[in-house]
């Protein structure tokens, strides 16, 4: 049986649910402020549409967990969104081709999302391009999301101003110099923004998105299509359950990437 049989499966059984109720209960994302409602699946659903921004030297894992959650929702439409076409190579060395262009991506879109990265994330932080693409999508966009320091890339573009957020662990104290209150969280969500901390809470992030457009129903039916249930060998994934020594060594080679991020945060203030 194919993944999207599954889900049509699980479409129908929520359909059901809900029909046995007085009214039910709204899929979550429905009624809340700033949170548009959720879209029925099925034939008669609209298209939605789904930018998530790609760039030379982002983290791969950042973008195909949410990403291979997104591509399991029935009436979506991914596009992964560069100045160009041409082939784009990873932190970790994937070459992947972008889908569209900042020119064709579509005006109205359901989710706004950018990765994370170092050095290629710094370089975007200061890329007058790429931060005028997101904030002129950020404007009709139903949701402005990131994952791990994609968060800054946003922030650069003077979109989480007022707003709290998350990144990576490392770079959380970049946050402020950008306006947004920073919080230390798996993902959090104000309003419409929508932040995950660092590369893998990209599943967690995904599948808090999916509920949101198509209700709790789908979101579990991709979680268990993709067997998500994290069970690691260490308890290292944090700097509060990691050793010390580790932590104090990752700290260290970090800190440079820290200080020219900081330095990107404070040219994006000097811009706004």
């Amino acid at each position: 049986m194919r993944r999207r049989q599954l889900l049509d499966i699980a479409a129908a059984g929520a359909a059901l649910a809900t029909l046995k109720t007085l009214g039910g209960c709204a899929p979550d994302g429905d009624g809340g402020p700033g949170q548009p409602p959720a879209t029925p699946e099925g034939e008669g659903a609209s298209m939605q549409h789904i930018a998530m921004l790609v760039y030379p030297g982002f983290t791969a894992l950042d973008l195909i967990g949410p990403q291979t959650t997104f591509s399991m929702l029935d009436n979506v439409k991914v596009h992964l969104v560069w100045k160009t076409l041409d082939p784009l190579t990873t932190d970790s060395g994937i070459t992947l081709l972008p889908t569209t262009t900042f020119e064709a991506c579509p005006e109205e879109l359901a989710v706004l999302f950018v990765p994370g990265g170092v050095a290629g994330t710094i370089a975007v932080m200061k890329d007058a391009e790429v931060l005028d693409f997101l904030a002129a999508r950020a404007e009709t966009a139903s949701y402005v999301t990131s994952v791990c320091t994609g968060s800054l890339v946003l922030g650069a573009a003077g979109l989480l101003r007022g707003y709290s957020a998350t990144s990576h662990w490392a770079m959380r104290e970049v946050l402020p110099l950008l306006g947004a209150e920073r919080v230390d969280a798996r993902y959090i969500e104000d309003r419409n923004r929508i932040t995950g901390g660092g590369v893998t809470s990209g599943i967690d992030f995904g599948l808090r998105i999916a509920a949101k457009m198509r209700g709790e129903a789908a979101a579990q039916t991709a979680q268990l299509i993709m067997e998500y249930a994290p069970d690691p060998p260490y308890q290292a994934g944090t700097p509060e359950s990691a050793p010390a020594a580790i932590v104090e060594r990752l700290s260290a080679l970090i800190a440079p990437d820290v200080a020219e991020a900081r330095k990107a945060a404070e040219q994006a203030r000097a811009r706004w």
